[in-house]
């Protein structure tokens, strides 16, 4: 079977997408695959999902941190960006979903919106209202650890 003409075949556009999360959550690919379809779905539904042809092609996950490369057929930018807005949860785990951009080629969305950022981090001791907790600490961000879950601060909440 031959290939498509150039002109025949399908354009797509490439979403660098980071998504936070607690540091005792559990992310990777098929179930953020999931989550999106089931968005879009519930979004757009049948038809419209299956025109945006939404897919996650890779995952670099962290501790707190995830990034990957959602695909979208031109045209569609917009449906995927309100998809991935509908996300709030993966598996269980609260979640937050940020697209940091939107490029024409994967090489292109990797190198200019993806740095990385999934896997850096540290435990450090900390003092968190008047009592000695751990925390995950990524660039000013920390996530403190307490009897009912992890709580959000910043350098200057500990001071």
């Amino acid at each position: 079977m031959k290939h498509l003409p150039k002109h025949l075949r399908p354009r797509w556009r490439y979403l660098a997408v980071e998504i936070e999360t607690w540091p005792d959550a559990s992310l990777n690919r098929g179930s953020f695959q999931r989550e999106l379809w089931y968005a879009a779905q519930n979004l757009f539904g049948d038809v419209g999902s299956a025109d945006a042809d939404l897919t996650v092609l890779g995952f670099d996950s962290g501790e707190c941190v995830a990034e990957t490369i959602v695909r979208a057929r031109r045209g569609h930018v917009d449906e995927a960006r309100a998809a991935l807005a509908c996300i709030d949860d993966i598996g269980g785990d609260p979640v937050g979903v940020r697209v940091r951009g939107v490029s024409g080629t994967v090489r292109a969305c990797s190198e200019r919106y993806l740095h990385g950022r999934a896997g850096f981090s540290e435990q450090r001791d900390v003092v968190f209202e008047n009592e000695s907790r751990t925390a995950t600490v990524r660039d000013s961000l920390l996530d403190v650890s307490g009897p009912d879950g992890f709580t959000g601060a910043t350098q200057l909440d500990l001071e």
